[in-house]
């Protein structure tokens, strides 16, 4: 399902979901369900150093060849999303030997992981990663697969721990940190390899 750029729409195997690289018609929703999720669930509200990326979906994500955007769309609304970026976590506000082990360029980040929570329990976050993580296989120069979570999110901390390994968990180090965990997926391997 996944080429070299992304993927194409495909069913996803759960009645009436269809998964698709987006497109500039994806944009309004894909960013709704982003902002959503922002304030509704992670309580922080849009916070331009952390979430500019929300605003400018092409610049951010479809337009450099190294990112992506996938979309869940059931009828005519987005109601997931998921995204790779091209760089790893910064520091400050992360620690720095977090920034190192994961650095931009090759470190293939996933993010905005989001489902609306009507449409939670179908299986889509984990069809978002599976598909993001062929995708980094596929764009080439990649060497890890890293994202970070906020615990304080119904479900988040348990279903990355079902699919990653944790690097580190800031609630642990002095201070607290931000509080969120660092997790590492396995690169899958290109396809054809």
């Amino acid at each position: 399902m996944t080429g070299a750029r992304g993927v194409a729409p495909a069913a996803t195997g759960r009645q009436g979901y269809v998964l698709r690289t987006a497109t500039a018609e994806d944009v309004g929703g894909a960013r709704a369900v982003m902002l959503d999720t922002v304030y509704h669930d992670l309580r922080s509200g849009y916070v331009p150093r952390w979430h500019a990326d929300i605003i400018d979906l092409e610049d951010a994500y479809l337009r450099p060849e190294r990112c992506t955007l996938l979309v869940v769309r059931y009828g005519d609304e987005v109601v997931a999303t998921g995204a790779v970026r091209d760089r790893g976590p910064q520091t400050p506000p992360n620690p720095r030997w977090v920034a190192d082990r994961f650095p931009s360029g090759s470190t293939a980040q996933l993010c905005r992981i989001y489902v609306r929570p009507e449409h939670r329990r179908h299986g889509l976050a984990r069809l978002l990663v599976r598909e993001l993580g062929a995708f980094a296989a596929n764009a080439g120069g990649y060497t890890s697969l890293y994202l970070h979570t906020d615990p304080a999110v119904p479900g988040a901390e348990p279903f990355w721990r079902s699919m990653a390994h944790e690097v580190c968990d800031e609630r642990t180090l002095p201070g607290g940190g931000q509080g969120i965990i660092h997790f590492e997926l396995p690169l899958p391997a290109p396809a054809g390899a």
